[in-house]
């Protein structure tokens, strides 16, 4: 097996500490990843190189192996006693199965999403892989945010919108967004992200929704919560009022005495469940009293008439406090 010097590779002095390494890997990783230089085998073949040479020189431990006995070290049934450094040739094979495979690519993962692994890994002179290319690998997911009117997310839509990307690129993407949806949650648009590589699919794409307020509506999960304004005589002698519920008017009964405030239960009348949409929330009906700002003669004389009366009842008390002579 040709030995291979990693730290020419990355192009750092053997003496280079951790940040140091680090740095030159990201550079080199960001110039020569499959996602910016696609269709270049060159470029491939160099990121193979440089992702080898990080997995070694950005782990302690692997580091000093490497330096103490080069990549011989890191092959199945290692003996450093029966190793000799200035010969470069030990007889054996490694195989990174399973998480054996996950650990030597664990830096790649955090840096580049995952990798599709799984194989025989011969020293560090080539990978002999049981399902495909281990360097092939999904393409990266793109998120993006998306503001929709509150109908639109209680009913469900359908919309387009304009996603740029990273290299400054646009596209124009279609998305159905699901009835019932709440604020902060995610639609995954499969294949929409940034495009694999060796053969592997492209990333996905996720839609973080954000839902404009309504006046008047307030939700709660899956129960929303309905402001109507009743006049005062309606909530004083009882009777019905009209609620715009979420997908139709509804007649709503008031009972007599209704006090500002109070709530009143319109059953399967809320949000839509999106994991059963049979299934649907309740809204609440929260009364809000109004008074006229305008009385007529008539009105004035029954209010007065009324004040009267209501005096009389509490033993002369005007205002909720004692009479003022």
């Amino acid at each position: 097996m040709s030995e291979k010097d990693f730290y020419r590779i990355l192009g750092v002095d053997h003496d280079a500490d951790e940040k140091t390494i680090k740095k030159a890997y990201r550079k080199l990783a960001k110039k020569y990843h499959p996602d910016t230089s696609q269709g270049d085998p060159a470029a491939e073949t160099k990121f193979k190189e440089i992702s080898e040479a990080y997995s070694i020189l950005g782990d302690p431990e692997k580091r000093k192996l490497y330096d103490t006995y080069g990549t011989a070290a890191f092959q199945e049934g290692f003996d450093p006693n029966a190793f000799s450094r200035g010969s470069g040739m030990y007889n054996g094979s490694a195989r990174f199965d399973g998480r054996g495979a996950e650990d030597l690519f664990r830096d790649l993962f955090g840096a580049h999403g995952s990798f599709r692994t799984g194989g025989r890994f011969d020293g560090f002179g080539g990978f002999e892989s049981f399902g495909g290319d281990p360097f092939a690998g999904k393409g990266r997911d793109l998120e993006a945010d998306v503001t929709i009117q509150f109908d639109e997310a209680v009913n469900g839509c359908d919309r387009t919108f304009t996603i740029t990307g990273e290299n400054g690129r646009s596209s124009t993407i279609s998305a159905h967004i699901p009835a019932g949806i709440d604020e902060g949650k995610k639609v995954r648009l499969k294949g929409k992200g940034y495009p694999g590589y060796g053969g592997s699919p492209a990333g996905d794409l996720y839609l973080k929704v954000h839902i404009l307020p309504k006046k008047g509506y307030e939700r709660k999960g899956k129960d929303v919560y309905i402001t109507v304004d009743v006049p005062y005589t309606v909530a004083a002698l009882g009777g019905e009022v009209v609620v715009p519920a979420l997908r139709s008017n509804v007649i709503c009964r008031i009972p007599k005495g209704t006090q500002s405030g109070a709530k009143i239960r319109l059953k399967g009348q809320g949000i839509v469940s999106m994991r059963s949409p049979q299934t649907c929330g309740d809204a609440f009906v929260v009364v809000r009293i109004t008074v006229p700002r305008i009385l007529s003669e008539r009105e004035q004389a029954l209010l007065e008439e009324l004040a009267s009366i209501q005096r009389t009842k509490t033993g002369g008390r005007r205002n909720g406090g004692p009479h003022a002579a």
